[in-house]
């Protein structure tokens, strides 16, 4: 295992506190690359909730280059890490299989071994889904881009359909490698999530 995957490792095994208790599962996305801790995904979206009144911890299991194979591999490990079942894991994955290239059907197989473990321990799951970047082709993206919306009926998941959407077009809102957000882009894209995990949450 990576130094990195350690650490997201033991950030996910700190004790939950009061309330809910949410899994933030991806890669680079959720782990905060090119921001500080506090200006990660994770770290922003449990400020906003708590604004809002709920009160949640948002563990931080997001570890940069992930592909959907990696961390299939690293899910019972961090799952079996944590204070307790949380009440909902997000996944965010299958970014890096795209610009990788990786087989979608490898991609939607891997995702798939996800959800089914997290449905094997009563997890409920929010799905933060991608899109593949217009230079992968039609015929790529028409196996990717399902992926997301076939695997959230499949499993009664909740979806955010692309969670860079509205980030990705907005230079300002982009660190200078156009693939991650900036911390303001973050804050936008938290913005438009934290409604459907407070939704998400409320409805258990």
């Amino acid at each position: 295992m990576s130094t990195e995957a350690s650490q997201a490792t033991q950030g996910a095994s700190r004790p939950a506190a009061d309330g809910k208790l949410v899994l933030a599962f991806g890669d680079s996305l959720y782990a905060g690359y090119g921001v500080l801790p506090q200006q990660s995904f994770p770290a922003r979206l449990e400020r906003v909730l708590a604004a809002q009144g709920i009160a949640a911890t948002v563990t931080n299991a997001g570890v940069s280059g992930d592909t959907t194979g990696a961390a299939r591999r690293r899910l019972s490990f961090v799952l079996d890490g944590l204070a307790r079942k949380p009440d909902l894991a997000m996944v965010n994955l299958g970014g890096n299989d795209m610009l990788r290239g990786i087989d979608p059907a490898e991609t939607r197989a891997n995702l798939t071994a996800i959800c089914e473990e997290l449905k094997r321990r009563g997890i409920p799951i929010l799905l933060t889904g991608m899109v593949a970047a217009p230079n992968m082709g039609a015929d790529y993206a028409g196996k990717f881009n399902p992926i997301y919306a076939d695997l959230a009926k499949r499993y009664d998941a909740a979806l955010y359909p692309f969670f860079l959407g509205g980030v990705v077009t907005r230079p300002e809102l982009m660190q200078p490698d156009r693939v991650h957000p900036t911390p303001a882009g973050i804050d936008t894209i938290v913005g438009k999530v934290a409604p459907l995990v407070a939704k998400t949450l409320k409805s258990q």
